[in-house]
């Protein structure tokens, strides 16, 4: 399927692994140009060589911390003076501590509002003025099922991937009439650093080893298995192409049936 990626530039945050990388591989494959950004500088350079090897792609490699406003004005700013443009954004930030309510201080709270809404915000707020210029553009920000269904123990992250899925609602409706869409992706249990670490996290605290909590996620799901990154990516790339625009506003779930509301 030709997805009319070709000659688009596609800025994807925390892409030197997991699921940022393998969506800058399949949106490279498809003839996209990448600004990746992350904040391992080493891993980052590793990651933009090996897809420049792989697709032939113009990648740019900018180290930032997206939680920091100033950084994403800089990654961005350094991306435009690059291609000029930007068609599509990937808002992709790791999860904030695991933890209960009565664990989370304030400073933490903060904290993760800096990493999981307002590196969104600010990411949205910068690429938006030329997008609606260029009237076309694709903002897709990864969440996670939590926003339908919360996780156990993880309270930050389900209460602010589901601030940025609201924000992603709202926005849908306001640039509709530009040519730009706003979807969200919700990964579940996917072979991820980050999932491997949550599974140690969830060990230490149960005194059991972190084969056990992946069997029982394992357990949980329709598929009887974790996701693979670039199973994530294909919808993806799909959903930032020419091919899905009429789709927008939506939350979509990549969990092989975890989820079990309606909706």
């Amino acid at each position: 399927m030709e997805l009319g990626l070709k000659g688009k530039v596609a800025f994807v945050a925390a892409a030197s692994r997991g699921l940022g990388r393998a969506i800058a591989e399949e949106l490279a494959q498809e003839g996209a140009s990448l600004i990746l950004c992350a904040r391992n500088q080493q891993s980052l350079d590793e990651t933009c060589e090996a897809i420049r090897q792989q697709s032939g792609a113009a990648v740019l490699g900018i180290s930032a911390d997206l939680a920091v406003a100033e950084d994403v004005e800089r990654a961005v700013t350094a991306g435009l003076q690059r291609f000029s443009r930007i068609d599509i954004v990937v808002t992709n930030i790791g999860g904030p501590p695991a933890g209960v309510f009565e664990t989370l201080t304030r400073q933490m709270w903060e904290a993760a509002t800096r990493q999981l809404l307002m590196s969104v915000v600010e990411l949205t707020r910068l690429v938006l003025p030329g997008m609606k210029e260029r009237r076309w553009g694709r903002i897709l920000n990864i969440t996670s099922i939590a926003v339908k269904q919360p996780v156990q123990n993880l309270m930050l992250s389900n209460s602010l991937r589901a601030a940025v899925t609201g924000m992603a609602r709202t926005l849908a409706t306001e640039v509709a009439p530009y040519g730009i869409t706003v979807n969200n992706l919700l990964p579940g249990y996917t072979r991820t650093e980050r999932v491997e670490q949550l599974a140690q996290t969830i060990a230490a605290r149960e005194g059991v080893s972190p084969q056990e909590v992946q069997s029982r996620w394992e357990a949980e799901i329709p598929m009887q298995r974790l996701g693979e990154p670039q199973e994530f990516a294909a919808l993806a790339a799909f959903l930032a192409s020419e091919r899905a625009s009429y789709i927008t506003g939506s939350s979509i779930a990549v969990d092989g049936g975890w989820i079990r509301s309606l909706f």
